[in-house]
Parts: structure tokens; C-alpha cells; sequence
């Protein structure tokens, strides 16, 4: 199919007013497509040629100003049009075809009990599979949408609907909107519904998920009114529309999609079994980061998708921000989880040949596919830090400022970059758009380490700076409790900038502890002077906010994966510190690296079961912390951790058969497939078994966790049986997809699998082809030979990524991978 170019929309631009759309889908044909009609009203200013996307199973016809066109004149994915000056109008019947790869209309019919669903994901250009289209974001226009759908469904829309008497459901009619923003979603939703400022607010869910949706329904309404009401004491302009759903859909891809009225979100997030309150305020992030995108990115859109760091990096800092003020009784500090879990992912991203700037030049996104690369750690993670170094140096009232200067003017249009730093400029004196040529404009991570002379009585600090941004940060000067030597306490914290002007002097004699960034306000990476070094390997728990330890534990963690820390140094150091961690968001990141880097990658193979030993004598001692039931979260995250390390079946499979962990939890459903997905690995269950939990847990949760142990058997069939699954049929789901990929490779079934290394890179290059970028995507992250790790799997890899036409989503996950594999190999032999 045809992919849009920079070029063509600002053509198409300025060719066309493109007033409204009328949108009628008919849901009641079958299972494997729906009928569509279009109407779309505009105005060319000059006569010329343009077109219209679609993506069709069936065209049927096509009229213009009320003349037939040919259907045969579509091309691929573009329905050429001959205008003349003045006003049209576009009538366009096809029939389109459902998706099972969460793109376009995604239908869904749930294993518990036979019900189906249906929804849009519409994001960049996949309108285009739902209905035609003027498919860019500048061409924004108001919708008109109209429902058929089978008895006993509801239909969800981006504005308020009602059933009408011929049965058809309609949408109110939106305000402007971009083409990706309309949104339906349809089923026999089981809704709790309530009103907050004089709106309708809605949640809903599939009803094979209604009893856990009813259980958190007041948690997640009480953060939804929460943080829509600190937004409207931040923002001037109100909300702009008539009501506020939040949809729960199966097997979507994202965490959530901001459509306006009608945010969609991936249903893992109503939660069926035992969760942490991390996981739950991760939750509460996400719904604060969609409503943000209300406002930064639905009333004011982007213009083309080089900005799209705009819409993410905003909700990404405004979602955080916003929980830690509005839901603080609940959550007391989501930057915590941030600092550890989410920078760690733009930290990466940034270090990656992929790297871009948070801002790209215009030309570096020529056209959509390579607009979709964008949505990674840089868009989203580099930039909420980069935002909160903003804030930190301009401060907020003048930031806030500025957005509501932003909102106004350009409130159901579109915006670039130089608009909103225009607009931020405008209210302030700082040079902000030095600001964003130095953080916007640039790749890659600075580093800042601290450099300390001085005598027995006063000691100086230097950071010496690699990279080139400004730098506003806090250093924090911790000593050793004198009366408790285990204990560290702050000294004082400095506010320093980078680069500076001369070194500053540290009252006192030489600390134990210098903590670059500390508070963590800024984006680089922070190394550790010797003393402080040998404090934080030996006394990090020591440390005494949570914050701190967070950001030190990252340095750890990026001395590891740049050869500068020994991986086995890390894991001892997690081992005498973990148990005395109470922060749970720092104990869940600490594991996963360790767990998932340390153990499966850095460390050579035969290095491995000492290093899992040592995790599951963590997990016990965690276990053992945990017995009087006060950190229920630590506890669940402990006893996951030994499952996913055990190296023997005997007393994960005595929980299982029991029915729970002595003194708790409970093995409940995600527990069940968690501890039967590790037994599997290690050969102590067979299909018998896993057909039988199947039979006891029959949902979508079910089989994937079935799928996923099915392709983890140690067993040559079972291998070749998922290898097929995946690559040789085009039937899973994109969710049994990534579930059986999830359990095909395995560290401990490395010499099982050698054969599927080579066959890899040919088989997912032709799967993208066919497939398309979603699926292509989940191919390149869940199903490469992640644990193949040696100089022939990269050369490899590297031969067919230069000798391989894969399509760019595919192509820029192999080359992220194969970076990956790249620094392992290197870790390995620091």
C-alpha cells in the first residue's frame, strides 16, 4: 500500500477545506466484514487532482457531486479525484474487512462466553481499513456517525449515542476532529456509568470481566474526576467535549489511544487476579496521560506526525505529574517509578543507532512509515524529562502559561513545534528556543560525573560534562550517621548548572555519597566518584529517599550495560540490599533487569544458574520479610520473581497443587499460568496438563497463558508446532501471536532451538510483508532469538538486515535487537 508523504499532505493541504463526514457502518453482515458508506463534504480551493484513502475487501461504488467514478480506478489504497474550484461532495460504499491484528476494526469474540466485540484503532493511517478518508491530521472535520450493530449491543462513540428506531445507533455530532480520532466500539459491553462537572462519565468492559471492573470501579472514577478536575485548575480552556468514556477493549496493542470522548485501553488493566500498587499506579498514569492528550493532541493536533512528540511527551510528563498532585493519597510519588522504570527505556532508546531527537527535522519523517518508528522511549520518556527539566528551569506557572497560551490559540486546529515554543517564549524571558534547539534538537545521552578535590577540611565538586545540553541540577552530599554507621543522612543538596562557571565548595570534609541529579529533575546519565561508588555497592539501602536510591540504582544499572560494572557485582549488591528496599517501585525494577539482563544475557550461559540461585534466595528472603502481610506488593512481586528464577519444579509446583504460597497469596488465575509457563521451560508438565488448566480457565487470558506454554515445552514437535503457529498461517491473534513467541525461546533450551536462529529473520521479513507493521512489530520484539548471543547470530543479523527488503517497522525493531545483542556480547567480555 501506499504510504502518505510530508509532500503530498501539505499539497493536499492546500488544496482542500474539508468540511464534514457522514459515516454509516453497518455491523450486522458477518464475522469477517462490514459494510461501510461514506459522505464526505469539502471545498477545493483551485481545480486540481488530489484522492481519497481506502482500503476496501470490496468497492462497490463511488459518486462525486452525485456523478458514478469508476471503482476501478483505485489504486492500492488511493481513489484518484479530478476537482474543479468550489464546493463536493464524495459518496464512497465498500465493504471492509475486520482485523485480528489490532489495526482498523478490530474484532474480538471472547472464549468465556461467545460474545463478540468490535473496535477502532485508527491511529496514523488506519482509517483507511474503516472508512474513505482525506487521511491526515491537518485536515481536520466534523463527524457524523451512524451504528448498525446486532441486537443486544451497545455502541460507544466519540460523542454521546442513542438507539435509534430503526435500531441504528448515532453518534452526537463531534466537534473537529482528525480522521485517526473517530472512534466506535461495539459489543454487549457491560458500563458503569456516573456524572462529574455536569458530564456523563462511562467505564466499560467485556461482561466476562464485569465482576472485576465492578471492584475497581471506584477507584478508577475517583482518579478519573481527580485528575479531571486538576487539570481544569492547570488548563483555562475547559474540556472540549459532550461526555467521557473510558473502554477496557481486548487485544490492543497500546496501553490506550486518546480518542476524544471515548479513550480506549488495553483490558489487562482490569485487573483479574492480584496486582501491586505500582501496577496500579501505573493505571492511574495512563488514564491521566490520555485525559492530558484531550487537550495536547485532540483539541490541538499536530500538524504532521514529525510533532508527535508533542501529544506524547506532554501526556507522558503531564500523566505523572498530574497522579503525584491529584492522587497522592493513593500513589505518594509516581516519579519513583518513573525514574527507574520509564527513563530506563529513553535511556536505551537514545543509546540505539535508532536514536533520533525528540524533536525530528521535518525531513527525517518524509512520509508515515516512518512516522510510526517514532513511538518509542524518545517520544515519550526522553521528552517527559526533557519537559521536566523545562519546568524546573522556567518554572511551572510560566510553563502552564505558555500551554494555555498555546490551547487558545490554536484550539481545534493544528500546531508545530515553533508554535508551542513561540507560545512558551511568550511567557518568559529565558531563551527558550536556545532551550529547544540544545534538548530538542539533538540525540543521545549526556554524562555527568563528579570530580572532588579539596583537603581533610573543605572539598570541592567539578562535574565533568560529556555531551552538549544545559543542565539544571541538584547534587545531593550525603555523610554517615555517625551514632548508625549502616545509615546515610543528607548533608545538603546544591542546585548546580552544567556547564558551569567554576567549582563549587562542600561544607565540611570529603563525603561519602555525591549524587549528580539528584531528584532527578534533569535527563543524563550520572556516574559515581570512588568513595561514592564503593557507598553505593556497599550501603544503598543506606540512602535515605527513595527517589535517590532510585536514580542510583540506575547508575548501577547503566554501568552494567556499558561494561563499566560488573554484571555479577550488580546482582551481589541486589542481593544484601533488596531485602531492606521499601520502596516496591524500586524492588520491581532492580529485579526485572536482573532477572531479564543479568541472568538471560549478560552473564555467559554457564554463569546462569547461580545467578537464578541467587535470585530465588533473594525472592525467599523477600518471602520471609513479608510474613506479617504489611506489603502484600512486595510479597506478590517476591513470589512472581521466584517462579520466573526456579531452577527446580518442586516447590513451585507444590504451590500450584496447593492452591497458594505458605502464609499467601493465593494462586490465583495469573499466578496458575505464571508458575505453569516456568514448569513447562522446565519440562514438568505436558499438554495433558496444560489442556486441563485450559478447560478450568477457558478465557482469552486462558489461551494465551496456554499458548505460551505450549511453544515453552523442551520438545522438538512442540517447537515445530508453534514455529508454524507463528510463521506458516496467518491465523493467531495478535495477542496468541505474542504469547506463543513469548514461550518459544528460552535460555535453557538454547542447543532445542539453535535451528530456528537462521530461519528467523526470513520468516518474519515475509510475515511483515503480509501482515502488516502491528504484527511485524511484535514479530521483531517478542519472536528474535533474543538468547542466541554470540558473534554468529549477530553477523547473522547484521547480513540480513543490509540483504533483507523488511518493511520499516520490522527493519528498525531488527536493528534495535541486533544493537541489544551487540552491547551482551560486549558485557560479556568486559
Amino acid at each position: 500500500m501506499s504510504v502518505l508523504t510530508r509532500d503530498e499532505a501539505q499539497t493536499r493541504a492546500q488544496l482542500l477545506d474539508v468540511e464534514h463526514y457522514t459515516v454509516d457502518l453497518d455491523l450486522t453482515t458477518g464475522d469477517e466484514t462490514f459494510e461501510s458508506t461514506t459522505e464526505i463534504r469539502f471545498t477545493a480551493r483551485t481545480a486540481a487532482d488530489t484522492f481519497v484513502e481506502l482500503k476496501p475487501v470490496t468497492l462497490h461504488s463511488v459518486h462525486l457531486d452525485g456523478e458514478p467514478l469508476d471503482p476501478a480506478l483505485l489504486d492500492e489504497n488511493r481513489l484518484p479525484l479530478t476537482l474543479t474550484e468550489g464546493e463536493h461532495t464524495l459518496r464512497v460504499s465498500t465493504t471492509m474487512r475486520y482485523s485480528r491484528t489490532g489495526e482498523g476494526m478490530h474484532r474480538f469474540t471472547d472464549p468465556t462466553d461467545g460474545e463478540s466485540y468490535v473496535y477502532t484503532q485508527l491511529f496514523m493511517e488506519d482509517v483507511q481499513r474503516v472508512f474513505a478518508a482525506f487521511d491526515q491530521p491537518d485536515l481536520k472535520a466534523v463527524f457524523d456517525v451512524a451504528v448498525k450493530a446486532p441486537e443486544g449491543w451497545t455502541v460507544l462513540a466519540n460523542g454521546i449515542t442513542e438507539q435509534q428506531p430503526d435500531g441504528r445507533w448515532k453518534a452526537a455530532t463531534t466537534p473537529l476532529l482528525s480522521t485517526y480520532f473517530v472512534c466506535v466500539a461495539a459489543g454487549p459491553w457491560h458500563s458503569v456509568r456516573t456524572e462529574h462537572a455536569g458530564l456523563p462519565f462511562g467505564i466499560h468492559c467485556r461482561r466476562s470481566l464485569a465482576p472485576h471492573l465492578d471492584a475497581d470501579a471506584h477507584e478508577i472514577f475517583g482518579i478519573t474526576k481527580a485528575c479531571f478536575d486538576r487539570f481544569h485548575e492547570k488548563f483555562e480552556e475547559p474540556y472540549p467535549f459532550d461526555s467521557y468514556d473510558q473502554a477496557f477493549v481486548p487485544e490492543f496493542n497500546a496501553g490506550a489511544m486518546e480518542n476524544p470522548g471515548l479513550v480506549t485501553f488495553r483490558d489487562e488493566f482490569v485487573y483479574r487476579s492480584a496486582v501491586t500498587v505500582t501496577e496500579r499506579q501505573t493505571r492511574a498514569m495512563v488514564i491521566a496521560h490520555e485525559m492530558a492528550h484531550m487537550w495536547f493532541g485532540d483539541l490541538v493536533t499536530l500538524r504532521w506526525w514529525d510533532d508527535i512528540w508533542l501529544n506524547e511527551s506532554f501526556a507522558e510528563y503531564m500523566g505523572y505529574q498530574t497522579v503525584n498532585e491529584a492522587c497522592s493519597d493513593r500513589f505518594p510519588d509516581t516519579w519513583i517509578d518513573f525514574g527507574i522504570e520509564r527513563k530506563a527505556w529513553g535511556y536505551d532508546a537514545d543509546q540505539r543507532p535508532s536514536t533520533h531527537p525528540v524533536a525530528p527535522d521535518p525531513d527525517a519523517v518524509p512520509d508515515t512509515a516512518s512516522a510510526l518508528l517514532n513511538f518509542d522511549g524518545i517520544s515519550y520518556a526522553k521528552g517527559a524529562s526533557a519537559l521536566r527539566q523545562l519546568v524546573a528551569w522556567m518554572g511551572e506557572k510560566d510553563f502552564l502559561t505558555g500551554i494555555n497560551t498555546h490551547f487558545k490559540r490554536h484550539k481545534f486546529g493544528n500546531a508545530t513545534l515553533a508554535d508551542f515554543i513561540d507560545n512558551l517564549a511568550s511567557a518568559t524571558d529565558r531563551d527558550v528556543h536556545a532551550w529547544a534547539e540544545q534538548w530538542l534538537r539533538t540525540t543521545g545521552v549526556d554524562t555527568l560525573t563528579p570530580e572532588l578535590g579539596g583537603d581533610e577540611t573543605r572539598t570541592t565538586l567539578t562535574v565533568r560534562h560529556d555531551g552538549s545540553r544545559p543542565h539544571r541540577i541538584a547534587v545531593g552530599v550525603y555523610d554517615r550517621d555517625l551514632v548508625d554507621g549502616r545509615r546515610l543522612l543528607l548533608r545538603e543538596r546544591l542546585d548546580v548548572d552544567v556547564p558551569q562557571t567554576a567549582p563549587v565548595e562542600l561544607r565540611g570534609p570529603r563525603p561519602a555519597l555525591v549524587v549528580l541529579n539528584d531528584g532527578d529533575l534533569s535527563y543524563a546519565k550520572v556516574r559515581l566518584d570512588e568513595d561514592s561508588l564503593e557507598t553505593g555497592l556497599r550501603g544503598i539501602s543506606a540512602i535515605p529517599d527513595a527517589l535517590t536510591r532510585a536514580l542510583v540504582w540506575n547508575t548501577l544499572r547503566d554501568m552494567v550495560r556499558d561494561g563499566e560494572l560488573a554484571p555479577g557485582d550488580y546482582l551481589a549488591t541486589a542481593h544484601a540490599h533488596l531485602p531492606d528496599e521499601t520502596e516496591l517501585a524500586v524492588v520491581q525494577g532492580v529485579l526485572a533487569f536482573a532477572r531479564t539482563q543479568i541472568a538471560d544475557r549478560y552473564l555467559p550461559a554457564e554463569e546462569r544458574p547461580a545467578a537464578l540461585a541467587k535470585l530465588t534466595s533473594l525472592a525467599r528472603d523477600l518471602i520471609r520479610r513479608t510474613e506479617d502481610g504489611d506489603a502484600p506488593g512486595l510479597r506478590l512481586t517476591a513470589v512472581r520473581t521466584f517462579i520466573s528464577s526456579a531452577t527446580q519444579p518442586d516447590t513451585i509446583a507444590a504451590w500450584l497443587a496447593d492452591g497458594t504460597v505458605p502464609g499467601g497469596p493465593e494462586i490465583d488465575p495469573e499466578l496458575r499460568w505464571r508458575i505453569l509457563a516456568r514448569l513447562s521451560v522446565l519440562g514438568a508438565v505436558d499438554e495433558t496438563v496444560i489442556a486441563a488448566e485450559l478447560e478450568s480457565d477457558p478465557s482469552a487470558t486462558g489461551q494465551e497463558g496456554a499458548a505460551r506454554c505450549r511453544a515453552a515445552l523442551p520438545d522438538a514437535d512442540a517447537k515445530a508446532a508453534a514455529w508454524s503457529r507463528l510463521f506458516d498461517s496467518d491465523d493467531l491473534s495478535n495477542y496468541l501471536f505474542t504469547a506463543t513467541a513469548q514461550g518459544f525461546w528460552q535460555p535453557e533450551q538454547a542447543d532445542l532451538v539453535r535451528e530456528y536462529v537462521p530461519r528467523f529473520y526470513p520468516a518474519a521479513t515475509a510475515l511483515g510483508a503480509r501482515r502488516g507493521p502491528a504484527m511485524a512489530e511484535a514479530a521483531g520484539r517478542y519472536a528474535f532469538p533474543a538468547y542466541a548471543i554470540d558473534a554468529e547470530s549477530l553477523a547473522l543479523g547484521d547480513h540480513h538486515l543490509t540483504t533483507d527488503a523488511q518493511i520499516p517497522a520490522l527493519h528498525r525493531k531488527l536493528v534495535d535487537q541486533l544493537d541489544d545483542l551487540r552491547r551482551a556480547l560486549k558485557v560479556r567480555s568486559a
